[in-house]
């Protein structure tokens, strides 16, 4: 038995992969810890106007809710003790910016208030460095497993979706909690995990291994700086939409790795199709965020969600042939139907990955699913307010329906993660010259035209940059 385990971990878990993915973890959760820190210490608050008192009054805000989270109290109106700090409130701000209509972003000195804290005898909650590194562990896994479980049952949803489409019945053998067709997704996991990963001969042993990781991480680790709902990330950034467009930039890295590595020519192939559309299609995805940048005013992921006020104020109004043309280069960048050219089966045998097995194969698809939650999320981020409510300014601000949070954010999400399945369900998969010239002749110039006609309505203060200054 001992034997058998010997030679299942040998084959199964190299101690490159494994020190790989130590290592990835490490920083992953190392980045969250540093940018964490800081975005204890901003806020985002109401203003009445631009009057001196109404700033003092949001400076003071700021303070109030900064002190909430690093004291751990319900409220600090009722300790004298902390009068002082909050009368001072903007003798400690650092910067601020307007976040949309009547409200105001601000970043505080923490180190700052941490010294004034600890001089006054005032407790710090959570703030010794193993207590909040195990916390932010421990957070970071939690969102990573809800994100791999996601994926899970997305996989199952797009079989029984295009089945639906395709008037079948998809998977219904693996029952799971008496549901036909549930366990399938963990059945998969499961006879995948026993597999052989098997590596070709003459392949770069270290490069094969470290590709599908070089695919996978990038794409979980794009998710520090989603906000899921009000103020609550693991990075509040200012160059949030910069960390996004340059770990999307990074999945092309494995795929070409893992075409070369494997020292196939059909693999090297499908790897420059794969990584020729990606660079196409990822300038053009990054015009449209040049287009995002210029309604918001800002690169931070919560303040491009915050000037968005309204289901008519959100992007997709006045930026459609942007949201249009970035949903569209999000699909081309997953290589999903019908941009999946680079697994053209009649072509190139499946394409980059064609020599991998198990595991390793697996982690491309985790990958790819993953890619398409985080394109969905970042489309109604950007294009449909994230987690406002379309009911917003329709309503009062005081009604449920009315209030931000995550339960708005994830129906938003579904919708555009089901457009993927029935795009795939629908479109025949384009030949590699039309997947180039719509990328270069098509989207690329639509982006740069709106781009001008944006600039114009800045320049003009029509629409929603009528009160810009």
């Amino acid at each position: 038995m001992a034997q058998y385990l010997r030679s299942i971990s040998k084959r199964y878990f190299s101690p490159a992969a494994i020190l790989c993915a130590l290592i990835c973890g490490l920083c992953l959760t190392g980045v969250s810890f540093s940018l964490t820190r800081a975005e204890m210490y901003q806020a985002t608050v109401p203003v009445a106007d631009r009057s001196e008192a109404a700033q003092s009054a949001a400076f003071q805000a700021a303070m109030r809710t900064v002190l909430v989270r690093v004291t751990g109290r319900r409220s600090v109106d009722d300790d004298s003790g902390l009068a002082p700090l909050l009368a001072n409130a903007r003798r400690y701000v650092q910067q601020y910016r307007a976040a949309g209509d009547g409200m105001l972003w601000v970043a505080l000195d923490g180190p700052a208030i941490e010294r004034w804290l600890t001089q006054n005898g005032q407790p710090l909650w959570g703030h010794e460095r193993p207590t909040t590194l195990v916390l932010l562990a421990v957070q970071t896994l939690i969102v990573m497993i809800s994100i791999i479980l996601t994926m899970a049952v997305y996989t199952l949803a797009e079989r029984k979706v295009i089945g639906w489409m395709q008037l079948r019945r998809g998977p219904n053998r693996v029952n799971l909690f008496w549901v036909p067709g549930l366990g399938q997704p963990f059945a998969d996991v499961v006879k995948l995990i026993f597999k052989e990963i098997l590596i070709p001969a003459n392949a770069n042993g270290f490069l094969f291994r470290m590709a599908p990781l070089l695919s996978l991480i990038p794409s979980l680790a794009i998710w520090a700086v989603i906000p899921l709902r009000p103020e609550r990330a693991f990075a509040n950034i200012d160059a949030g939409l910069l960390y996004v467009l340059a770990l999307t930039s990074m999945g092309v890295y494995g795929v070409i790795l893992a075409g070369w590595a494997a020292n196939s020519k059909y693999a090297f192939l499908g790897a420059m199709r794969s990584a020729a559309q990606i660079v196409a299609y990822e300038i053009a995805m990054g015009f449209a965020m040049v287009g995002v940048l210029m309604a918001a005013g800002s690169l931070n992921i919560g303040a491009i969600i915050h000037a968005q006020q309204g289901l008519f104020g959100w992007n997709w109004t006045w930026l459609f042939p942007l949201f249009i043309v970035y949903f569209i280069s999000g699909v081309a960048e997953t290589n999903r139907a019908p941009f999946d050219v680079a697994e053209g089966e009649s072509e190139i045998v499946a394409g980059f990955h064609v020599d991998y097995s198990g595991m390793a194969f697996a982690l491309f698809f985790i990958a790819e699913y993953v890619n398409m939650i985080m394109i969905s999320a970042l489309t109604v981020i950007f294009f449909f307010g994230g987690w406002l409510s379309p009911f917003d300014g329709w309503v009062s601000s005081d009604a449920w329906i009315a209030k931000p949070g995550f339960w708005w954010l994830a129906p938003k999400v579904f919708f555009f993660m089901f457009v993927f399945l029935w795009l795939r369900a629908t479109f025949p998969r384009y030949r590699y010259d039309q997947i180039m010239r719509l990328g270069w002749k098509a989207l690329i110039p639509v982006t740069l035209v709106w781009l001008a006609v944006e600039g114009v309505m800045v320049y003009l203060r029509v629409g929603p940059w009528k009160g810009y200054s």
